[in-house]
């Protein structure tokens, strides 16, 4: 019976269910071993996989045991021997899950209030051609594990009742981890998929690892499949790259490979880059800073250099029209490299610019009377509004047309430059304003 299946691949089995007890909390546990129940009853295997076994074995700080409600979040990945969709189509019938099921690709995703169980049917993949998406059929663990990206990876933990903890690691990820090695499995693995590239520097850099010696020469003969992935593949992989906590070191890394250049010519990992990149963590919230990223990685771009990297990167509306201004903006920063102007200047001249364009600018620009009038645009400047507003215009008697939309916007240079403080001193303005128009 497929219940009976034991993968042993070392003479000595590790057991991983101290660690687990250990760094994930109870709910999890006991929502994991439920489910592994409802897989028992159908004769089907349940295994804990990804970079979740990875961070067990590390023992990652990030890991802790608190409570589900404590605000910490969790993403686990399991593999199922046997039919994924309809196991968590079981667990969401009898729990407060939100259930979403893909038939066609065996997978499904089981939504609680701060956990999210993404349930795969252990599948094979074949790739009719470089770069392409796998064609996947159902398979065995060993299947699954084997169309991962990297060893330390491809392990997985057993959930079954009869080797609860035990550890499967059929291509030596344990190994790897304990010799800080990055290595792939097989060696069309970056031809299969190149965005494997970026992954692996990005995993390279984050555990302070280094490419193993054969991967690092499939990486380098390989780094022209890069052009067989979509735009929308490799921006993914750049927007993991900038969640990462410091992304200018697998930034520099992949310039050092050539990697960067061959997304784009102009790109560059630099000092000036692991500079900005860590002047930005010091202004923005981390949900913002992937793109404030991009705008600052872009900053010595040409115009046209930029539009053929949103070509081809497929970059959304909102983005590239932070990027655009960013260059935009940047070539009119003489403008306020002048320490005497007025904060209704200020305004004036930057307040048409996207936020990020003009964060990116603040962070990069070399002047600095420019740095100080972008800062204070960006602190206090932009919230900036005058009190009075049309229909209080037309109470003191005040009737609407041109002259009253040239009234609101005097209103607003005088209490940016602070000649009005108060609501009062608004409406003698205003109606001294409506006697000279």
């Amino acid at each position: 019976m497929r219940l009976r299946r034991k993968y042993c691949y070392n003479n000595r089995v590790m057991n991983l269910a101290h660690r687990m007890e250990q760094h994930l909390p109870r709910q999890l546990l006991e929502l994991i071993k439920y489910i592994s129940e409802q897989a028992a009853r159908n004769e089907q295997r349940v295994y804990l996989v990804g970079g979740i076994v990875r961070d067990l074995l590390l023992e990652d700080p990030s890991l802790r045991s608190g409570p589900l409600d404590s605000g910490l979040r969790f993403d686990i990945d399991l593999t199922v021997e046997g039919d994924a969709v309809r196991l968590a189509q079981q667990v969401a019938d009898t729990g407060k899950a939100k259930l979403l099921a893909h038939h066609r690709f065996g997978t499904a995703k089981l939504r609680y209030e701060n956990l999210a169980l993404d349930m795969a049917t252990a599948r094979k993949e074949t790739y009719a051609r470089p770069g392409a998406l796998p064609a996947v059929t159902p398979g065995t663990l060993k299947n699954d594990l084997i169309r991962r990206d990297f060893s330390i990876n491809a392990m997985a933990i057993s959930l079954s009742s009869n080797d609860y903890g035990e550890l499967v690691d059929p291509y030596q990820g344990k190994s790897d981890l304990e010799r800080h090695l990055i290595r792939v499995l097989h060696p069309e693995s970056f031809s299969d998929d190149a965005t494997r590239i970026l992954r692996a520097v990005r995993y390279e850099q984050r555990l302070g690892f280094e490419l193993e010696t054969q991967t690092a020469r499939l990486l380098k003969r390989n780094t022209a499949m890069l052009d067989t992935i979509s735009g929308d593949r490799i921006r993914h992989e750049l927007e993991l790259v900038f969640r990462e906590e410091q992304p200018e070191l697998a930034i520099r890394r992949l310039a050092k490979l050539g990697v960067l250049q061959r997304i784009s010519p102009c790109l560059k990992g630099d000092g000036w880059i692991t500079e900005r990149f860590d002047r930005a963590r010091r202004l923005k919230k981390p949900t913002q800073l992937p793109s404030l990223y991009f705008c600052l990685l872009i900053y010595a771009f040409g115009e046209g250099e930029l539009e053929q990297f949103l070509g081809r990167l497929n970059m959304p509306a909102k983005l590239s029209h932070a990027m655009r201004d960013t260059l935009r903006l940047k070539n009119t920063l003489w403008l306020l490299d002048t320490a005497s102007l007025k904060p209704s200047e200020i305004y004036h001249l930057l307040h048409e610019y996207a936020p990020l364009a003009t964060e990116a600018n603040a962070i990069a620009s070399a002047s600095s009377p420019a740095q100080r009038h972008l800062q204070l645009f960006l602190t206090k400047l932009r919230y900036v509004k005058a009190s009075l507003n049309g229909e209080e215009l037309k109470r003191l008697g005040i009737s609407p047309g041109p002259e009253m939309g040239e009234i609101l916007q005097r209103l607003h240079r005088a209490k940016l430059d602070g000649e009005v403080r108060t609501k009062a001193d608004e409406e003698r303005l205003a109606l001294s304003l409506s006697l000279e128009l």
